[in-house]
């Protein structure tokens, strides 16, 4: 079945340093943009961490720092890589909870203003663990009656991930082929935040999603606890939750 679009929709696979969003890096991204005439264009671009790569990530993905060092840093392709998806929808396996929130750090690290919040997000994970719980391998394996090979190669993901999701709406007929409706059914929370710290409630307001003052406003803990902003943004937060925090402070501040 082919995906019934209104805009672009992009599908990503990153391989890192780590699954550390706060502090890993982007050594390999790979994306797949498909238009809404169904034309594709696929990317793939190798990139310098400006950090050592752990060897258990090399075991998993096979980059090495010898395999970056005269690559280009995320800094230099991060405005043409911006430009590309603008305007975009994005599309993913596990990338709810990984891939968008670690690119949308590595575009704040780059001062490259782009509004990731405003897509939609599709999670094949989500929608794969919803119906049939299993491995991106086993995956298509269920879905697409292949074997993955190159598991753990950025593009082989991507189009693996793609040829999934295409093959979910032919199989589950409660599926709706609209964008809109995959996006929250890969969802498990409306996210204020990219690492689902912060959370939406009914109203549209920020919900602290963790420690002790989980389940409660934004808005009311910060006038509350004011030293809670400082100790947040002195953390091992992400820049997207310290700056989603901020924007509600600020908020607070013009009311």
């Amino acid at each position: 079945m082919q995906l019934n679009l209104k805009n672009p929709l992009v599908i990503f696979d990153l391989e890192t340093t780590g699954m550390n969003i706060a502090s890993d890096r982007i050594v390999e991204i790979s994306y797949l943009k498909v238009s809404p005439n169904g034309k594709e264009e696929c990317k793939t671009l190798r990139l310098n961490p400006e950090m050592p790569i752990p060897p258990q990530s090399t075991e998993i993905h096979g980059i090495s720092d010898a395999d970056v060092a005269d690559c280009p840093t995320f800094v230099e392709v991060a405005k043409n890589l911006a430009k590309d998806i603008e305007g975009c929808d994005l599309a993913g396996y596990n990338s709810n909870r990984f891939d968008i929130p670690l690119l949308a750090e590595e575009f704040i690290r780059a001062d490259v203003d782009i509004d990731l919040m405003k897509r939609k997000f599709i999670d094949v994970q989500t929608i794969f663990y919803k119906k049939e719980p299993r491995t991106l391998s086993a995956a298509f394996k269920f879905y697409c009656d292949g074997d993955l090979e190159n598991a753990h190669s950025a593009e082989a993901d991507t189009r693996a991930t793609y040829e999934v999701l295409k093959a979910q709406l032919d199989r589950y007929e409660d599926l709706e082929n609209d964008v809109n409706y995959l996006s929250k059914f890969s969802s498990f929370n409306r996210n204020a935040d990219f690492a689902g710290r912060i959370v939406l409630d009914d109203n549209d307001e920020e919900i602290f999603n963790f420690g002790k003052y989980k389940g409660q406003k934004v808005a009311d803990v910060l006038k509350r606890d004011p030293g809670y902003y400082g100790w947040i943004l002195q953390g091992d937060f992400t820049l997207h939750t310290k700056k989603v925090i901020t924007n509600v402070k600020l908020r607070s501040f013009n009311k």
